[in-house]
């Protein structure tokens, strides 16, 4: 089943530096219909102005995978951790218990990000963050995996959950599979372009809520960028 869920449909706000959009209930949006997607929590669509950001804040008992879609971010937590991730890449931060950090956008021109968050398996784990690029041609035509809670997934970033986030980028008219398989819940996201997913247009930004799917089949009609959570 493919539930769609326009970008227009979503919840969010606008605070003039930052831009959010929610496909999941958060801060002041909430939509009982729509708190998670399996241990799938949180996926915000948030466009940073530049020179701004999220000034340091705390978490814990959370997975939190930040994809960069446009510009860059800049990490700093109380670990000693600092980091900036450009467009394409991928952070992880597994809050464990308990993580003080800061997101800044220190670019001259607006970044754009997915931020999702997932309930981990367990918790009493130390906090850890973690970055890595993933070149965009290694994806083209094909899912690759971003992040991972599987031991076999040796390229991905660890999150310490039973879930997988990957990603491809697709020519119009090209096909990607992926074995969901029927137990697990996805939620697909275009970045860029449009998609069909059994004859359903997703176009860029929506939400594509998947479930009881033993294999799901993406094809682009324009070129595109697309971003999936494999949820338990």
């Amino acid at each position: 089943m493919i539930e769609l869920r326009p970008f227009d449909s979503l919840g969010g706000a606008n605070h003039g530096w930052l831009d959010a959009k929610h496909h999941f209930s958060f801060a002041d949006y909430h939509d009982p219909s729509r708190v998670h997607w399996g241990n799938l929590r949180v996926w915000n669509d948030d466009t940073i102005a530049p020179k701004t950001g999220f000034p340091p804040h705390a978490h814990r008992d959370m997975e939190i995978i930040t994809y960069v879609r446009e510009g860059a971010i800049t990490h700093e937590d109380d670990l000693g951790n600092k980091g900036r991730t450009e467009a394409g890449d991928v952070q992880v931060m597994s809050a464990g218990t308990g993580v003080r950090h800061s997101e800044y956008n220190l670019e001259d021109v607006p970044t754009r990000i997915f931020q999702i968050w997932i309930i981990p398996t367990h918790s009493g784990d130390a906090p850890a963050w973690g970055a890595k690029p993933f070149p965009k041609g290694e994806r083209s035509g094909k899912f690759v995996t971003l992040a991972s809670g599987y031991e076999n997934d040796h390229d991905a970033l660890p999150i310490r959950t039973d879930a997988r986030i990957v990603a491809a980028t697709l020519k119009a008219g090209e096909t990607a599979e992926y074995p969901i398989g029927k137990d697990r819940k996805g939620y697909l996201v275009p970045a860029t372009g449009v998609v069909t997913i059994d004859d359903i247009r997703v176009n860029a930004r929506d939400g594509a809520a998947i479930s009881d799917l033993d294999v799901l089949r993406v094809t682009a009609i324009e070129d595109s960028e697309i971003v999936l959570v494999d949820a338990a």
